[in-house]
């Protein structure tokens, strides 16, 4: 790119570097600023504001500096951005002192406006460095402002106070943010409450968690787990105890943070079998986080380290572990593990049998899934709706829709109710196989069952409507969908939006394409890539191409769909875009960094 004759303008480059710096690889955006500056490339103050980031990211603030020097050189003034990444790197690389020094001279010499995000840098900078008592100074200052502290603010000084043993003063800031208008939140509280919990005040802890409820605040995991830690530290243990049960019954999952604070409670009152008990719970625990991110090959290596420590895996831990394995087709592993899971005598339960057979028929493997479910009833294993549910989206996938269909209405004879998610299966098959009139017959039957339908039954409905052309009865369900306060997703949305352009109604998808963001739901790649197609079959290649070039800006990076649909209509047109946007699509930020 920095080769290009003529030489790209100075906001292709900004762009890039915005993406690179996205992807965290700030020492190739710095590579690539360095290689325009030497080629005399166009470089302004936001090139240079990236360039001052990427340095204070990698804790090099003094090149940093050095940049801010070459502003003032071309005579440019940074601006309250700049500024608060300066500050920010000299936080970060413990120059506190100076941080502060930058900070008072900025306001003294008026060098520019500090804003919300600088207050609240330099806040959480001096409270987390121990200067509790400037920082608490520091937010009387930004009260009177303008610019209002928010709550993060608060959190700030706050949590400061709190690991400084200032819990009394953590509550009267407490006090003084809800008078203000600025609701709490489950940081502002779990900071308060942990530093209460080290001084013993379990009343005032009482108290602040019956706060938390009146405000509709729910404790998260870390909550729970400063109670937990608290609790066993003062040998408190069946507190810790009834903690953990609330923990489960409110669906907040205990961490390892949860576990080892139980375990050590156990080991200091000498209840061995119960430490050992709860260690399982959290091998299984971290085993499970590691497959649901795709890391089974570090969950595997767990299991041999948990092995050989003596701790026999259970058919949690198997299950947890066949589920990663199963999720990136690794069947000879899966085999390879339910041996040894025999080996140990560990009996595989329900769900390890439903994870096989979900897996199977994803696979459109509906005769292993069936061998699995013969194993089951062989082994006096009862299979569950989740099972079923399982078996009947394997056959709809096949389009063995009768087969499906008799195994949903089997259900009430083996003792089970079909859910929504069996329903779905069999509405996904029909509207596949375009029978909308059955389809339509089974959504009306979830109702009267006294089911309600989600956000993926509606999704699946719409799609199956646009597609036999039935754009009206689409739209109608989306509007029920609304009436009925199921929330739209971002699938719904590129759904609605392919409708849209099919239907050549390209200002209403660009002005949907508005309103995604305005209800909180970020348009993805996906829901550009139609919109961007819409408007090239629709002849508007412009606007397309300045959609086009505002993802990067959005942090989206832009896929061989959308480039190929550009260049295919560029060809068409015979525009000279067609050049340099395949020269684009052949140097693109994947290709670079690789």
């Amino acid at each position: 790119m920095v080769r290009m004759l003529p030489q790209p303008s100075v906001f292709q480059f900004t762009k890039l570097l915005t993406v690179l710096v996205k992807m965290k690889q700030y020492a190739v955006a710095l590579s690539l600023f360095d290689k325009m500056r030497q080629l005399g490339a166009p470089v302004d103050e936001f090139a240079m504001s990236i360039a001052i980031n990427c340095y204070c990211l990698l804790n090099r603030v003094d090149f940093g500096f050095a940049i801010l020097g070459t502003f003032f050189k071309r005579g440019c003034e940074p601006d309250v951005t700049t500024f608060t990444t300066l500050i920010k790197g000299l936080f970060l690389v413990g120059e506190i002192a100076e941080a502060e020094k930058l900070f008072k001279k900025l306001l003294s010499e008026k060098l520019c406006e500090p804003d919300e995000i600088m207050y609240l840098i330099v806040l959480n900078g001096l409270s987390k460095a121990g200067h509790i008592l400037a920082a608490r100074d520091l937010l009387g200052h930004f009260e009177n402002l303008s610019c209002k502290p928010d709550v993060r603010a608060y959190n700030a000084v706050i949590d400061g106070l709190c690991k400084h043993n200032m819990s009394d003063d953590a509550l009267h800031l407490l006090s003084r943010m809800i008078e203000k208008g600025i609701l709490p939140n489950v940081v502002t509280y779990s900071s308060i409450i942990q530093g209460l919990c080290n001084v013993g005040r379990w009343k005032d802890v009482k108290d602040l968690l019956k706060e938390m409820l009146d405000y509709k605040v729910s404790p998260n995991v870390r909550t729970y787990s400063i109670l937990v830690n608290a609790f066993c530290k003062e040998g408190m243990v069946e507190e810790a105890e009834n903690v953990l049960e609330i923990m489960v019954q409110r669906n907040v999952c205990p961490d390892i943070i949860t576990y080892s604070a139980l375990i050590d409670g156990y080991c200091l009152r000498g209840q061995m079998g119960k430490a050992k008990r709860v260690l399982e719970c959290a091998y299984n625990a971290v085993i499970d986080g590691l497959c649901k991110h795709n890391m089974s090959d570090d969950a595997l290596h767990l299991l041999s380290r948990m092995i050989e420590k003596g701790i026999l895996p259970n058919v949690v831990t198997y299950s947890s572990i066949i589920q990663g394995l199963c999720n990136v087709g690794r069947w000879k592993d899966v085999k390879d593990l339910l041996k040894e899971m025999l080996d140990y005598k560990v009996s595989p339960n329900v769900r390890t049998y439903s994870i096989l057979v979900n897996a199977f028929c994803k696979e459109g493997m509906v005769e292993e899934a069936e061998n699995v479910l013969e194993i089951m009833v062989q082994r006096n294993v009862c299979p569950d709706i989740i099972t079923y549910s399982a078996l009947i989206d394997g056959y709809c996938l096949r389009g063995q829709m009768g087969k499906a269909k008799r195994v949903l209405y089997s259900l009430a004879d083996r003792g089970l109710t079909p859910n929504i998610v069996s329903y779905n299966s069999l509405i996904n098959g029909y509207c596949k196989q375009g029978m909308l009139d059955k389809v339509w017959h089974l959504f009306l039957e979830v109702s009267c069952k006294g089911l309600q339908h989600n956000t993926v039954s509606y999704n699946t409905m719409i799609h199956g409507l646009f597609c036999k052309g039935r754009f009206a009865d689409g739209w109608k369900l989306f509007n029920d969908m609304q009436a009925r306060s199921v929330m739209p997703d971002s699938q719904t949305y590129n759904i609605l939006l392919d409708g849209l352009c099919r239907t050549q109604q390209i200002a209403q998808a660009l002005s949907f394409l508005c309103m995604m963001e305005d209800t909180g739901v970020k348009p993805n790649i996906i829901a550009y890539a139609i919109v961007i197609d819409g408007l090239c079959k629709g002849g508007k290649l412009e606007i397309a191409r300045d959609l086009f070039n505002q993802l990067p800006s959005k942090g989206l990076q832009p896929d061989t769909q959308t480039y190929t649909s550009l260049l295919v209509h560029f060809v068409e047109k015979d525009l000279r875009g067609c050049k340099s946007l395949a020269s684009e699509m052949e140097k693109s930020v994947v290709h670079l960094i690789m």
